[in-house]
This record gives structure tokens, C-alpha cells and sequence, in this order.
């Protein structure tokens, strides 16, 4: 389990999170959505040490950060970022870096190494591109190739920021459904949405926040059932049970996202 104590963290003299406290168990998929600018990069920045708090802890696995190197996070927790280049190098080259904190000196990749990348090619639909230079790519492709390179580092928690940018309707439910089943497989999984008829359909736990701090942390039910979307987003979400999933209430009419 990720446990986040008391956490201030911001950039500079200017602080952006206030009182952060979340826990991660594994097998539970959790969206944090909230206005821009709210502080969800900062949280999952802070969560892996890209940013240092300013105040509270982050313990994984029983483990304190503050005593763990960057390397012995990654082998527990993958992160991938918003806002991501073109570097000059593959598919296949992109997502082997994955295995990186795995790596020993000299740091070639291994059988195991090559095998699991493999595979996560192939489980983001990209296996075809895998000598196709990642520039060459389309946005959709190029951020599948980032998906697949961080499913590559096979941790335990898995964080993204955005990760549906540049996808399609079709190519973000596909996504959805990956890590509905990374939970399901015992993974915990932190990631940061727009899209709120994804964010509650697929996701165990929705976490608001705003203003740098949490205002609610519940099933999707019970946050539906508030009326703090409406407050928040000034739009409604229902939840069609036929259909299994939430949708925008528009008026009369409702639309899924």
C-alpha cells in the first residue's frame, strides 16, 4: 500500500498542496480529477519524489521515501507524465527503458527484459510499430508506446497523468479497461482524468480536489449521489445501469463523454 501523510508540496515559495492524505492499496483503481490547477500533477510528483514535500510522509510498502533511492521507487512505482516528446529512438527502444531500474551493470537488457516488452507491445496493440522511430508516430500511437513503457517497468502501483491525451474514443475505453484489469490483477493504480464518465465508470475510488486540497474521497456511487460534480463541474453524471455506466445529464438529454 502507497500511504500519503499530511502532504505539503508545491514548486518553489509557492505552495500548492495542503494536508494531502491518501492510501494506495493494491488492486484499486483510483482517478483524481479536479479544475486545472488544482494540484494533481503536483500529487503524483510528490508521490514519487520528483518533487519533494515540504511537510508529511509518503510511505510505500512500509517504507518511508525519504529513505529509499530513485531507483528502489521505480521498482516499485511506475509513473508516466504528462506532456511527453519525441525522443529519437524506437517503439521497441522507448519501451524497454522501462526495464531500466532492473538494469545492472553493464546495462544491457536481458532475454526476461526484451520478453516482457514483448508483451506489453503487444497488450497496447503497438507490436507492428516496434521498429517504427517514435517521431514517425501519431499521437495516439506515440502516447500507447509511453503506456506500454511504463506497464514495462512492471510495478506494483502504476501512476499516470492524463493518460488518455491523443487517444481516440475507442483507444481511451480500450486503456480504461487495461487498467480496470491491472487492479483487478492486484496492481494499484493512481490515475489523473478529465474525462468524468471514465474517471467513475472504471475506477474502485474517485478523489476530488481543488484548490490544492481534497474535498472528497468515495465510491463513485456516493460522489455521484452528492451532488459536488454538479457543484464543482457544473454538469450532472447519472449512472445507467443497463449500460453499466455513468453518463452527462444534459437537460432532457444525456451524452456519454
Amino acid at each position: 500500500m502507497i500511504k500519503i501523510e499530511n502532504l505539503c508540496a508545491g514548486y518553489d515559495k509557492k505552495q500548492i498542496l495542503y494536508d494531502i492524505s491518501l492510501s494506495v492499496p493494491k488492486g484499486t483503481l483510483i482517478s483524481v480529477i479536479g479544475p486545472n490547477g488544482s494540484g494533481k500533477s503536483t500529487l503524483l510528483k510528490s508521490t514519487i519524489g520528483i518533487i519533494n514535500p515540504s511537510e508529511g510522509t509518503v510511505i510505500i510498502d512500509d517504507i518511508d521515501t525519504k529513505s529509499m533511492t530513485q531507483r528502489e521507487i521505480a521498482m516499485k512505482t511506475s509513473y508516466l507524465a504528462q506532456g511527453k516528446g519525441a525522443p529519437d529512438m524506437t517503439v521497441e527502444q522507448l519501451v524497454l527503458h522501462g526495464r531500466f531500474p532492473y538494469l545492472s551493470y553493464p546495462r544491457r537488457y536481458s532475454d526476461n527484459d526484451k520478453k516482457i516488452a514483448s508483451r506489453v507491445m503487444e497488450q497496447m496493440g503497438i507490436s507492428d510499430l516496434a521498429t517504427r522511430q517514435i517521431s514517425s508516430l501519431s499521437g495516439g500511437m506515440r502516447q500507447n508506446a509511453y503506456i506500454a513503457m511504463a506497464l514495462a517497468q512492471d510495478t506494483d502501483y502504476i501512476l499516470l497523468d492524463e493518460p488518455t491525451s491523443f487517444l481516440d474514443i475507442s483507444h481511451q475505453l480500450d486503456l480504461m479497461r487495461t487498467l480496470r484489469d491491472l487492479a483487478d490483477s492486484g496492481k494499484g493504480i493512481v490515475s489523473v482524468l478529465h474525462d468524468l464518465p471514465l474517471a467513475f465508470t472504471f475506477s474502485d475510488t474517485i478523489l476530488i480536489i481543488k484548490d490544492g486540497r481534497i474535498v472528497q474521497c468515495d465510491t463513485p456511487d456516493a460522489i455521484c449521489k452528492s451532488g459536488i460534480v454538479k457543484d464543482i463541474f457544473g454538469v450532472d453524471l447519472y449512472y445507467s445501469a443497463d449500460k453499466k455506466s455513468y453518463f452527462y445529464l444534459l437537460g432532457s438529454s444525456s451524452i456519454s463523454s
